[in-house]
């Protein structure tokens, strides 16, 4: 019986310590619509800042973290001109996205992913479970950060530091 627990904890604590460096073809496919309500992949968005750094920030215009969490991404975006700010909101209701863009000021390049939180291919794939969720994908593609969830955590940093 130890043993069994042992090997349980020891998978269980490995899946969930998994950083991908790329995603799924899967979640490269999910759709995501902008801002004048045109549907794209998040490949195809992906490919639009490619040879660019891109700081992800998975948010809700709902949600109290993520407006919290603004003031440290404006000055991530005045400290790190040169890199992409990639919004992808949950929020299910377009309009509702759209208000929050505007309220709040929110600065940089804006997609919907209109499944929300729970549902679709690319929130199942960062396995979100909370937000808001920042990841940083490097000039080639690769994601250097799979997950931050305060916009001020140190690891975001480093990863727009990096240099290839």
């Amino acid at each position: 019986m130890k043993k069994i627990i042992l090997v349980f904890i020891i998978v269980f604590t490995s899946c969930s310590l998994e950083k991908p460096t790329v995603f799924s073809d899967l979640a490269l496919n999910d759709q995501v619509y902008s801002i004048d309500n045109r549907s794209f992949s998040v490949k195809d968005v992906l490919k639009k800042y490619q040879g660019k750094k891109v700081l992800i920030d998975v948010w809700a215009s709902w949600c109290g973290d993520c407006i919290k969490g603004l003031p440290s991404v404006k000055n991530l975006q005045k400290e790190y001109p040169e890199v992409v700010f990639l919004f992808l909101s949950v929020d299910k209701s377009k309009n509702a996205w759209k208000k929050g863009i505007k309220r709040f000021r929110i600065q940089g390049e804006h997609y919907n992913l209109p499944k929300g939180m729970k549902d679709g291919d690319f929130v199942d794939f960062i396995n979100l479970g909370w937000i808001p969720r920042y990841m940083v994908i490097d000039e080639v593609g690769k994601i250097t950060l799979f997950k931050a969830t305060g916009a001020s955590d140190s690891l975001i940093e480093e990863a727009l530091k990096i240099v290839i």
